[in-house]
């Protein structure tokens, strides 16, 4: 696949994969992107996954046609992108390695070898000059690594952006529900913790006439690139994306259920534009960890267990803080039979989350939901809205 005239594609995609990073559902596989920019010199941009690597290799070769790689810079070193540094190393002995200091720290430590004769340390607005390309490196610590380095062609305009800008699904894979969907889930799954830091980094893309994005992982991005930025710069500032009201819940017997498909009908008689319901016991946690930072307003439903809280409800939770979970309205609902603790130990794990209100209404059930329950649904209904 030809990015540009001099830009090709040669990455790979994995449908034997089940969960990426031992714990994200990928139904569509995942992408491994990689990227060679053909010039008098020429660079290779990251490796992939090390399932793949005789097919990368193969790719390579066939848009060498035959020439020989000057270099491999480096902007990643998760093994997804870097597994394949060595043979690479092998293959093209003559060719230099470009990263960061701290990605030849790691290269050491995770394949013995920080390519000491063959290096090339590149830090931030320093350049690489291939020919009439010239190649602008730009620092993004904690974007999510601490060693990662981003790249910008001055020549094409095109910004080789590491997993900034990634999703989660193979490019062969069916996309119906668009490139949002699933870039939203692996952002606050992956790089959500890391707001400010993806905000440094999107005041300089804001310096740069960029054309085109070149993801680790997803679609190249070379149409309605404003879309995509904004979507950055909103979830990085944790602002709400969509209006509506997120309700998660965990139930044991079906009567915290119960009171939850109440709350769902309420808001939607009183005309919430979007309720989403996650069953934190049975949906793809992620899921929900993306609707709470979607919408604006969050519920939380569940049970007293061990004058705690019921497991999936804590680890969702801490889910949330964990990923800086902020500038939200929150309502809460507990059951508990003999002494409910729920709301209580729930409002404490949120009430250090920055710009976060809570609903004035607490529902509290005693085992089954009754009229007073009603009631307090209702009018927690009406808050919420």
């Amino acid at each position: 696949m030809n990015i540009t005239k001099d830009i090709r594609y040669i990455g790979v995609n994995d449908h034997q994969i089940d969960l990426f990073e031992g714990q994200y559902i990928v139904p569509e596989g995942m992408a491994y992107n990689s990227y060679v920019i053909l010039d008098r010199q020429i660079a290779v941009m990251d490796s992939v996954d090390r399932h793949f690597g005789t097919e990368w290799l193969n790719n390579l070769a066939e848009a060498l046609e035959g020439r020989q790689p000057d270099y491999l810079v480096v902007q990643h070193m998760e093994p997804d992108h870097s597994a394949n540094i060595l043979a690479f190393a092998e293959k093209y002995p003559q060719a230099k390695i470009v990263a960061s200091a701290k990605a030849f720290t790691m290269m050491k430590n995770f394949y013995g070898d920080d390519f000491a004769e063959k290096r090339i340390v590149a830090g931030e607005g320093d350049t690489l000059e291939l020919g009439t390309h010239t190649l602008k490196f730009i620092t993004a610590p904690m974007v999510h690594w601490p060693e990662v380095i981003m790249t910008y062609d001055c020549t094409d305009k095109v910004l080789f952006s590491a997993d900034a800008f990634g999703k989660f699904g193979a490019l062969d894979a069916e996309d119906p529900e668009g490139w949002a969907c699933e870039a939203r889930r692996y952002y606050f799954g992956i790089v959500g913790k890391y707001g400010a830091q993806v905000q440094a980094l999107l005041k300089k893309a804001a310096a740069l006439e960029i054309k085109t994005i070149c993801p680790l992982h997803g679609p190249v991005l070379a149409e309605d690139l404003d879309t995509y930025l904004n979507l950055y710069q909103t979830w990085s500032s944790y602002g709400v994306e969509s209006e509506g009201v997120v309700i998660c819940y965990t139930s044991v017997y079906g009567n915290t259920e119960k009171a939850v498909e109440l709350l769902a009908e309420k808001l939607k008689e009183k005309g919430c534009p979007k309720v989403a319901v996650n069953d934190l016991a049975r949906c793809d946690m992620p899921e929900a960890v993306e609707d709470a930072f979607r919408y604006g307003k969050l519920v939380l439903a569940t049970t007293t267990y061990n004058a705690e809280i019921f497991p999936f409800m804590k680890q969702f939770i801490d889910h949330l803080t964990e990923r800086g979970f902020r500038g939200r309205k929150i309502g809460l609902i507990e059951n508990g039979s003999w002494a409910p603790m729920a709301a209580k130990v729930m409002h404490g794990m949120l009430e250090d989350c920055k710009d976060t209100t809570f609903a004035e209404t607490t529902v509290r059930i005693m085992s089954a939901m009754n009229e007073e329950n009603k009631a307090q649904i209702e009018k927690l209904a009406e808050e919420m809205l």
